[in-house]
């Protein structure tokens, strides 16, 4: 069999096997195995445990489970609710002030859980029904709060620009700066979007909200401030070259598990327990499609589906805007069916010589890959973000989540050409923290 032929089959099967509803990890790597029985015989069975305990048997990979459990803790505490509370007291006057501090409650949660399932979960549970209850649009309500929630993969520090910085062996530090300002002009971009939706639906804003005091406002931020320092220290022992990100990731999820124990009284054991708990689930799902992604990789590269589809990429004789152009189609694609993980895994090396060959920046490149898979987290049929928003919001209709989501896709497909248009957006902080990468 050909290696397009055998990559079509593997592609196939796992298509089949995901239809099956098969968590994806385990889907993954029944595919890759199946593949190369098919070809090697059962003789691979020997590689395949080693195969998948390489690909995340690297000590660099100890930050995820650390910023896992930074996240758990913060989604796990009360943490969420004052920090929704306190936004809509700042911006309660301004128009469309509650979608706005919805966004905005995503944004700087995104910021300290680094999960979007997490910010959707947390800030929807309190902003749809709120959002609602004052009379917004369904769409609008849901719709905004997925969006939101996928800023959680972009805005440092992220999970899958740490996997990105191992897979590439790029600098994780200068990828987490590199997705600061993108992190911002995206949360900007969905807001602008969020005020245009509700006028064009015919929603008026409400102008006569309750007036809050000043020492009202200033309430809440005694319990926000200490997360907000937390993590600004953590990124600045990364971007000082003070502590690796492994180390800073163990020192921000310890405090972090401090700050919530002490300022929430969580002084019982169950609270404490459900915080790990947690963090572990979703280490250890992870943990397993990076493992089975490695397989699949594996497999993929035996068959010499790998090299076939890299040879017929890099002998292409077209622009590079058209190069990255087919590259951005074929990541859109992957990122409807796969996490943002497994896919970073798989296509990371594959396209890193070649976008670094076509004269791309890399970390711009991580941006730009990292958005991408942001579409596929509010598009069907895998829209992860999608299902939580449905769990959250069992009485809004499927059909106005996904019809409130699909706009903000658009938008990430104009912060993805104006990244095009001005690369130094991204590359700008990076370069004047860290210097020009040689």
């Amino acid at each position: 069999m050909s290696p397009t032929m055998a990559g079509l089959a593997i592609i196939a099967g796992l298509f089949v096997l995901l239809g099956t509803g098969m968590p994806i990890a385990f889907a993954l790597g029944l595919a890759a195995i199946l593949a190369l029985v098919m070809e090697g015989g059962f003789s691979i069975f020997y590689v395949l445990s080693e195969t998948m305990f390489a690909g995340i048997a690297n000590l660099a990979y100890v930050a995820i489970p650390m910023f896992v459990l930074m996240g758990a803790a913060v989604a796990s505490s009360p943490a969420g609710a004052d920090l929704y509370t306190a936004l809509d007291r700042w911006l309660n006057r301004v128009p469309g002030g509650l979608v706005l501090s919805n966004l905005g409650a995503c944004a700087i949660f995104s910021g300290m859980t680094g999960s979007s399932p997490a910010t959707c979960a947390a800030i929807g549970k309190m902003g749809i029904p709120e959002m609602m209850r004052r009379g917004y649009p369904a769409s609008v309500a849901t719709g905004s709060i997925a969006a939101g929630g996928t800023l959680g993969i972009l805005i440092p520090p992220s999970v899958t620009l740490i996997v990105y910085g191992i897979a590439t062996e790029t600098s994780i530090g200068r990828l987490f700066m590199a997705g600061v300002f993108p992190g911002i002009m995206l949360t900007i971009m969905f807001m602008v979007w969020a005020i245009i939706d509700c006028k064009r639906k015919g929603y008026e804003f409400d102008t006569r909200a309750l007036r809050f005091t000043l020492r009202e406002k200033l309430s809440g931020l005694p319990r926000i401030l200490p997360f907000l320092l937390i993590i600004a220290g953590t990124l600045y022992v990364l971007y000082g070259g003070i502590a690796t990100p492994s180390e800073a990731a163990g020192a921000g999820a310890l405090l972090t598990l401090l700050v919530v124990i002490i300022a929430y009284r969580l002084f019982r054991i169950r609270p404490v327990a459900n915080i790990f708990g947690s963090a572990m689930r979703e280490s250890v799902m992870i943990m397993m499609i990076m493992a089975a992604a490695e397989l699949f990789a594996f497999a993929l590269s035996s068959l010499f589906i790998t090299q076939t589809i890299a040879t017929a990429i890099a002998g292409l004789e077209v622009n590079r805007w058209v190069l990255m152009g087919m590259i951005n189609v074929f990541l859109l694609a992957a990122g409807m069916f796969l996490p943002p993980v497994a896919v970073i895994v798989m296509s990371a090396p594959l396209l890193f010589p070649i976008i670094t060959q076509a004269g791309f920046d890399p970390y711009w490149f991580a941006i730009i890959l990292t958005i991408n898979m942001e579409v596929g987290l509010i598009t069907p049929p895998i829209g992860l973000n999608l299902f939580v928003i449905n769990a959250v919001a069992p009485d809004v209709p499927t059909r106005e989540i996904l019809w409130g989501s699909l706009p903000y896709v658009l938008v990430m497909f104009l912060a993805i050409v104006i990244l095009c248009v001005f690369p130094g957006i991204v590359t700008w902080l990076p370069n004047h923290m860290m210097g020009v990468p040689i």
